[in-house]
Formats: structure tokens, C-alpha cells, sequence
């Protein structure tokens, strides 16, 4: 059994002999690969869907790992009892789905130390969820794969995290890494959006989707402004300081030397 790129990614992520729960399992590819290499001593795949529920079922059963790999049907963490993993992936919906599961589960994070979170879209929403909930991310990963972008979020449980959150979403000035660029500034709203780790060490993947986003709030701005609707002024406003300041942090941000 070979993982997609992603969610082998995902995988590198697990605490060694974790317990984890994989909330969405699809096909339980993720908990029977970590349980198989030794990555976790056991895990839940939790689905909602009836279709994917039977072919996790199906896969566990192959695999030979119906005593390590429990595979329950229920809606987010309803899956899982307080207490019961200390790890939980949550993979391939959009960011303000990850982060309505969470807080509906908030109950159910007793005991788990780590998040692995991998939104398609809206990734600042689980960070503000995070951020919120006193989680500190510890781990930014993003990666092309089949002509898709995805980032992977790894946050911790920790003592000091109202602290170490303070540092890392601390307002920064980046100064132009030549000499036509100026400086910008990176604020907090900036680094949920783009990602605090990711914003350190800029790679091609990070530049591709941040041209790509700007090319549709471009196309967006262009829409907004050609309305005649007095609400679209304002929106006009928001979207031409976004733009703005995305473009000045893009010209300023360290990237990794291929």
C-alpha cells in the first residue's frame, strides 16, 4: 500500500505509537498504512457517509486489522470518547468545515496533544480556530499534487501556548530582498492567511498559489469595481488594500534558494 504524496505527509506527522482518530477516513487509507508501519498502535476511522463507511470497513478487513482499527460511523468527533486518542487528522474538506467539527467537539479534545489538519480551502479559518482555542502550530507543510494545492497544519497542545502564539503572530517588518523592493509589513491578519511557518521560507509551491490567489482577487476587484451597487465601494476599498499589501509582503518574503 503506497499514500498520495499528501496524505503521506499527513503520516510523517504522527507522534510515534500515537492513538489517532482520522476524522472523514474516506477509505481508511491513512489509519491502516500508520498502524501497519508502526506509526500509531491503533486508530479510529470515522465516516459519515455510508459508501466510504464500507470501504473503510473493507479495507481494515483486508488488511487483517479489525482489532487495531475501529471503523465508526458518526459526524465529526462524535466518533470518539474524551480521552480515547491523543492524535487526530482531519483531511479534504474546506477550512470553516475542519473548524465547525472541532468546536462542535470540543468536549472530545481531552487528552489529544496533537492536531494534523489539511483544509482544500479557507486555511485561515483553522488557524484562527487554533489560535483561538490556545493550539500552537508547530508545523506548516505545503505540496502540489495532481494540480492541486494543499497545505497540512500541525498543532500541538502545550503549557505556554498563549506565549508562543503571541511570538508567532507578532507583526513584523520584512525588508525587500533586493534593492527595488521597499519594505512591508506582515500583520497578524496576514500571517493567519498566509501561514505563520510558511511565511519564513517561501518555496515555488507557496509563490504558485499566492500568484494564483492574486489573479482572482485581481479578477474579483475588476468585477467590484465595474458594480454600481453603494455596497461595492467598500468592498472595492477591502480588496485593493488586500491586494496591496500581498503584493508588497510577496516581494519581501525570504525564499528558499533552489
Amino acid at each position: 500500500m503506497k499514500l498520495s504524496s499528501r496524505l503521506q505527509l499527513i503520516a510523517d506527522r504522527l507522534p510515534t505509537g500515537c492513538r489517532f482518530a482520522d476524522i472523514g477516513s474516506d477509505h481508511a487509507l491513512l489509519p491502516v498504512w500508520a498502524v501497519k508501519h508502526e506509526a500509531a498502535v491503533s486508530a479510529i476511522a470515522g465516516e459519515v457517509n455510508e459508501g466510504p463507511l464500507e470501504a473503510a470497513r473493507r479495507q481494515v478487513a483486508e488488511a487483517g486489522l479489525s482489532q487495531r482499527v475501529s471503523v465508526r460511523k458518526g459526524d465529526g468527533l462524535q466518533v470518539i470518547a474524551p480521552g480515547e486518542v491523543d492524535t487526530i487528522t482531519i483531511a479534504g474538506m474546506g477550512g470553516a468545515l475542519i473548524s465547525s467539527i472541532l468546536e462542535a467537539g470540543k468536549d472530545k479534545l481531552a487528552g489529544v496533544r496533537r492536531l494534523i489538519l489539511q483544509p482544500n480551502v479557507g486555511e485561515e479559518f483553522v488557524r484562527r480556530w487554533l489560535l483561538n482555542h490556545d493550539w500552537h502550530i508547530t508545523d506548516e507543510a505545503i505540496l502540489a499534487e495532481d494540480g492541486k494545492i494543499y497545505e497540512i497544519i500541525t498543532a500541538d497542545a502545550v503549557s505556554d501556548a498563549g506565549q508562543l502564539n503571541e511570538e508567532l503572530y507578532r507583526d513584523r517588518l520584512l525588508q525587500g530582498q533586493d534593492a527595488h523592493a521597499g519594505s512591508a509589513a506582515l500583520t497578524k491578519e496576514l500571517l493567519l492567511l498566509m501561514g505563520p511557518r510558511l511565511t519564513a521560507q517561501v518555496g515555488d509551491v507557496f509563490l504558485s498559489k499566492w500568484n494564483s490567489e492574486l489573479s482572482k482577487l485581481e479578477k474579483i476587484h475588476r468585477s467590484v469595481t465595474a458594480s454600481q451597487l453603494p455596497a461595492s465601494r467598500n468592498k472595492e476599498q477591502e480588496l485593493s488594500l488586500l491586494i496591496k499589501q500581498l503584493k508588497e509582503v510577496l516581494a519581501c518574503l525570504p525564499k528558499v534558494k533552489p
